[in-house]
């Protein structure tokens, strides 16, 4: 076998995929994961590259390449020639390094938590509802240590949202997201009122938002099952539409999503009586 490092280019990554005769299915959203990453300036190079066996065959890197056309930029990659047939069985088993292993490598705690809701900020900064589902939902290892370089309050809101979520149950990942968010936009409004009524219900009324938000995460926690991302992303939009209720002093009886509805924006509306007298009680 023989490997160096050459500057491949979109039009010698197009040639090269013509000698992809038999690899597995490519998938279009990872594809589209790394030509975001080389777009950003994330590509680095490293042992992994693109390998043809002794035939000329391309046995490994297809979704490098594939990337690389659709990104239309040239990036340095190790090219190994004369790998043989036999070792296409055992390339690219091992674990992938996710986000969590990449923010524990850094010397975050709670890495698990910590990741997916810097993930979940990511996405609801997109503004979109399509952010929230295929290739645009994923976020590379070096946005989420980006994003937690731009917002480190994320570490603190953290602490925050796994407190809520031992108090009603909604996702960590919805509460951190909500709570960072919530006490960004609006410093002016103390959050202690907010966080007490979600997370005890106590002297709460029927209609105020936080009891509504509390009794809706928990009959969910006790009578549905969803998968999590859906989960957090409904949550997320719950906790907002709750938290801009309370603080404009909005009665709120019942929380649901419509059809075709987009998260929330904070409120920006002066705090209302009643959540000021929630804030002085």
């Amino acid at each position: 076998m023989q490997s160096n490092v050459h500057r491949v280019t979109p039009e010698t990554a197009l040639q090269w995929l013509t000698h992809n005769t038999s690899n597995r299915p490519l998938s279009k959203s990872f594809v589209a994961q790394l030509a975001g990453q080389i777009q950003r300036g994330e590509w680095q190079l490293t042992h992994q590259g693109i390998a043809f066996d002794e035939d000329g065959i391309l046995i490994d890197g297809q979704h490098r390449l594939a990337a690389i056309v659709k990104a239309g930029q040239a990036v340095d990659v190790i090219v190994t020639h004369g790998v043989p047939r036999t070792a296409f069985t055992v390339m690219d088993t091992g674990r992938k390094r996710t986000g969590r292993d990449a923010l524990a490598l850094a010397g975050e705690v709670n890495a698990v938590h910590l990741a997916a809701a810097l993930r979940g900020l990511h996405l609801y900064q997109q503004g979109t509802e399509s952010a929230w589902s295929g290739a645009s939902s994923m976020t590379s290892n070096d946005q989420l240590l980006e994003l937690l370089s731009q917002h480190p309050a994320m570490r603190e809101a953290l602490t925050y949202g796994q407190s809520l979520n031992r108090g009603c149950r909604i996702t960590v990942t919805a509460a951190t997201i909500g709570w960072y968010l919530t006490t960004r936009e609006r410093p002016d409004v103390d959050q202690g009122a907010w966080f007490a009524g979600v997370t005890t219900g106590a002297l709460l009324e029927g209609g105020d938002p936080r009891l509504t938000l509390r009794n809706t995460m928990l009959n969910l926690a006790a009578g549905k099952t969803y998968r999590r991302k859906e989960d957090s992303r409904e949550h997320l939009l719950y906790y907002l539409k709750s938290w801009n209720a309370w603080v404009e002093g909005r009665e709120l009886k019942l929380l649901r999503r419509s059809p075709g509805e987009t998260m929330p924006k904070i409120s920006r509306k002066p705090v209302s009586a009643p959540a000021q007298a929630s804030l002085s009680a």
